[in-house]
């Protein structure tokens, strides 16, 4: 007997796993957030997950809340249902709506990373390691038990673009191994082993850039929001964002031990700038608030920066 199941959902990430769970099991129902103005002409546009699933021909729900179409969902009788990046909050009136749960794909190996930026904030604090998690849902934040686990290395100068698409990827074929196991009622859940950390809302100024850090740490910074906010330095003439960087070899130039000196300027390298503790980092590409990208090197030629001349920091 085919299982049937509901999915919640709303991003581009999430529509890989609403096509691989409706390619196995009968999708009573999808939810995702309710349409929202996008785009410079600001016109109302459907959600990407919205917009897979009337492709699929399945019945989509919109609510302002989720909790007023838990009864809707409960009518369904699913045997569970499958959260991919909502977006919401769901109660009980939610979690109970199916027969088994509610298992959600998280992108990071729980507990480790709880909350709304587990890709992000796991690049940033430098991790070597991550994966997906699928877990049951419970009342509180990531922490109900574990179905299932995939675990994978962060490439040393990955962003979270590439993470995430990587992540996805693993994430649906975890999920297509878990319906098979559901489908014999192979149904596992393993509490959460392991010292919590938080993976909370980014605010923009999480996003700066300071010359008195570590080289390393700015460039994991500038790898973790790459998407949004996207890493920025606060010069004497502007908010210059840092789209892309890389460490410096052991065969660059030099530190001269003043944070914020160039070091070199190279047409198809970008420039190299010493930070904190004599560690160097090269800015690739940048782009000042309001212009669009380009190479770093443009940026300093254009500052009539030269080498050993300091960064006009404000």
């Amino acid at each position: 007997m085919t299982m049937k199941t509901i999915f919640f959902g709303t991003p581009e990430t999430a529509v890989p796993f609403l096509r691989r769970l409706a390619a196995k099991t009968e999708v009573v129902a999808v939810v995702s957030q309710p349409d929202r103005p996008a785009g410079r002409g600001l016109e109302t546009a459907p959600t990407p997950v919205k917009s897979a699933a009337l492709e699929l021909g399945l019945r989509v729900l919109q609510p302002a809340k989720p909790s007023e179409v838990a009864a809707e969902l409960k009518a369904l009788g699913a045997d569970f249902g499958v959260v991919v990046a909502y977006g919401r909050i769901l109660k009980t009136d939610v979690l109970s709506a199916t027969r088994l749960g509610l298992l959600n794909a998280h992108f990071s190996l729980l507990p480790k990373y709880r909350g709304a930026a587990p890709v992000q904030w796991s690049l940033v604090r430098g991790e070597t390691r991550t994966g997906v998690s699928l877990f049951w849902l419970d009342e509180g934040m990531d922490t109900g038990p574990i179905q299932a686990v995939v675990e994978t290395n962060i490439l040393p100068d990955e962003d979270a673009p590439q993470l995430l698409g990587r992540l996805t990827g693993l994430g649906v074929e975890l999920l297509d191994s878990v319906l098979t196991d559901l489908a014999v009622k192979n149904v596992v859940r393993r509490s959460q082993e392991g010292i919590p950390s938080s993976a909370p809302l980014i605010e923009r100024e999480d996003a700066r850039l300071s010359v008195d850090r570590p080289a390393e740490e700015l460039h994991n910074l500038v790898r973790g929001f790459r998407s949004w906010p996207r890493a920025w330095l606060e010069l004497s003439n502007g908010k210059v964002l840092v789209l892309s960087t890389r460490l410096a070899e052991p065969t660059d130039p030099p530190a001269s031990g003043t944070p914020g000196r160039v070091l070199s300027i190279g047409r198809n390298k970008g420039i190299l700038v010493e930070c904190s503790s004599r560690s160097r980092l090269w800015f690739l590409e940048v782009q000042p608030e309001g212009k669009k990208p380009l190479n770093a090197a443009e940026f300093a030629n254009g500052l009539r920066l030269a080498v050993g001349g300091v960064l006009p920091l404000s």
